[in-house]
């Protein structure tokens, strides 16, 4: 017999105490979003998609965002790793579910609700 045989009284604060763990867990998970933005060096619509998501980050996701911008010039390897066809191309990583949006970026709603921001 093992110990939640035997104390059965005692079960369902075992399972309260793991509940609020993955709570808090699953709350810190959400906190921090993981942006990948793919950019063409000094193309304009590029350079539009950078300012575009960068406002909209510093707007809605001050201080609980990371974002890595990466230029296609300088990286070609990562084009095919990442399955990149188009720039520009921002992949939301984190929070689930993964998120590709491909464009500068200009419609804010659109870019909100596709990110769940």
């Amino acid at each position: 017999m093992n110990d939640f045989d035997k104390n059965k009284d005692n079960s369902p604060e075992f399972l309260d105490d793991s509940q609020v763990s993955f709570d808090s867990l699953k709350k810190l998970e959400v906190e921090t979003y993981v942006f990948r933005l793919y950019i063409a060096h000094n193309n304009f619509k590029s350079i539009q998609a950078v300012k575009n998501i960068k406002s909209i980050c510093e707007e809605h996701l001050k201080g609980r965002y990371k974002l890595e911008i990466i230029d296609i010039y300088e990286n070609p390897e990562r084009l095919e790793k990442e399955q990149i066809f188009a720039v520009p191309t921002l992949i939301k990583e984190l929070p689930p579910p993964l998120q590709r949006l491909i464009g500068d970026m200009t419609d804010k709603e659109k870019v909100k609700n596709c990110l769940s921001i």
